[in-house]
């Protein structure tokens, strides 16, 4: 992968204020991309220009809630408008889940989890896909999780959100292939980011327990994701469509 491929693309990126969507911002803004952030934590995304050098003309940013179709689409016109077509689409926007049982998990669970999950994929690759239709080409990556190809105990309303977001990728990724389209998913472990180590229920006792489910005994780090998501979102990477990438230290060989 040459990250030096990203110059000039127009990306956008939802999520953008944290987690990977922080970093993959500033891996691509060293790039030359052109950036489009979304998320819904304002302030969040002040800092991170603040830290990128300030306002620029080649990153714009606004408020994104991608639990709302209007929104979604706001943020890609705003992608049109300001650089006139759209590259590279990260929906990388998400929430963690309260861990409890199945029998305890609420209807309330369950709305909210396939609003921010599942929805906010799906609205965003409806707006991405009719904007890339016109030119012929682009590339979407989806943010699923290593919960969306397996169980996942007491994260049931998480767990079928991210199958979802894993079903959505693989029909779309056939639907639009022919119009030189690819779409994929990565599929991470628990990695360190704010919305696992900050997450309801998560202890450090936790953590631990979760480093060791992975054959490697230990969490992925969020760089390492961030890389394998760069590798998917590569325009050389040409021929990799419909996949739900396992990026888990090996735990879905089992």
């Amino acid at each position: 992968m040459n990250i030096e491929s990203f110059n000039n693309k127009v990306i956008l990126i939802t999520g953008a204020a944290g987690g990977f969507g922080t970093l993959l911002t500033e891996k691509l803004s060293r790039a030359g991309a052109k950036l489009v952030l979304g998320d819904r934590n304002t302030l969040g995304l002040e800092l991170l220009i603040k830290n990128l050098g300030g306002e620029q003309p080649n990153i714009i940013s606004q408020s994104c809630d991608v639990s709302k179709e209007s929104e979604v689409a706001a943020l890609v016109a705003a992608a049109v408008d300001n650089f006139g077509r759209l590259d590279i689409a990260i929906n990388n926007a998400g929430m963690s889940s309260v861990m409890k049982s199945l029998t305890d998990t609420t209807e309330a669970d369950m709305d909210l989890n396939f609003a921010i999950n599942t929805k906010g994929v799906f609205f965003g690759m409806k707006y991405q896909i009719q904007q890339m239709l016109t030119q012929g080409e682009g590339i979407i990556l989806n943010v699923a999780s290593k919960a969306g190809i397996g169980g996942a105990p007491k994260l049931t309303a998480y767990s079928a959100a991210k199958h979802a977001v894993v079903g959505i990728t693989k029909t779309a990724a056939l639907e639009y292939a022919r119009y030189n389209i690819r779409i994929n998913a990565i599929c991470p472990y628990f990695s360190p980011t704010p919305m696992v180590t900050d997450g309801v229920g998560i202890n450090s006792d936790l953590l631990d327990m979760l480093a060791k489910g992975s054959p490697m005994k230990r969490l992925g780090e969020p760089e390492e994701m961030v890389t394998a998501m760069l590798m998917l979102i590569a325009p050389e990477n040409s021929y990799l469509n419909g996949q739900a990438i396992a990026v888990d230290g090996g735990s879905s060989a089992f």
